[in-house]
């Protein structure tokens, strides 16, 4: 026999409605249960009849629960409104960040001799200065990146070497 669906609206009748309140309060009493169980969840679950009657169910101590609760929806709350005072701070932190980022894209675009013909001789001198050192900065990576590289082909050679001195003696003792 198949169910159907049950319409989601007060039950008028008293009787009926106290019924249906006994076994579906039976129902979760026993789900929650079930869900401690199966699952080691700590669980607590408080019904009130419509007579005002309270129905508890709590798989650990009910005080606790309700306890660790409101520690955790107070910390939601606490953490989710943020005041006036701290929203005018981060519009202000914002617009200066966007300010920067301009004066960093303007820099960038100047190194790469875009957008010069507006400078004085001083920010065209201060822009030179800076491309010395970063192409002096550049040389020093690159001659060390030489260095590495010269290093590691001697020791290569060395290697090569060795083995050619021990196929020569090898050659020459099976002559």
């Amino acid at each position: 026999m198949v169910r159907g669906k049950t319409q989601m609206k007060r039950i008028e009748n008293a009787t009926s409605r106290q019924v249906t309140f006994s076994k579906r309060r039976n129902g979760l009493l026993k789900k929650a249960f079930e869900l401690s169980v199966l699952c080691d969840a700590e669980v607590s679950l408080i019904i009130f009849s419509p007579k005002g009657k309270l129905y508890e169910f709590a798989s650990s101590n009910m005080q606790d629960t309700i306890d660790r609760y409101l520690r955790h929806t107070k910390d939601r709350i606490s953490s989710k409104p943020v005041s006036e005072e701290n929203m005018q701070h981060l519009k202000h932190e914002a617009a200066n960040m966007m300010k920067k980022i301009e004066q960093l894209e303007a820099s960038k675009r100047k190194l790469l001799g875009e957008g010069i013909g507006t400078c004085s001789i001083e920010e065209l001198q201060q822009i030179e200065q800076q491309l010395g050192k970063s192409v002096k900065c550049i040389r020093a990576r690159k001659t060390q990146v030489f260095k590495e590289q010269i290093e590691q082909l001697k020791q290569k050679e060395k290697a090569l070497a060795a083995e050619n001195e021990k196929l020569s003696e090898k050659w020459g003792s099976n002559e």
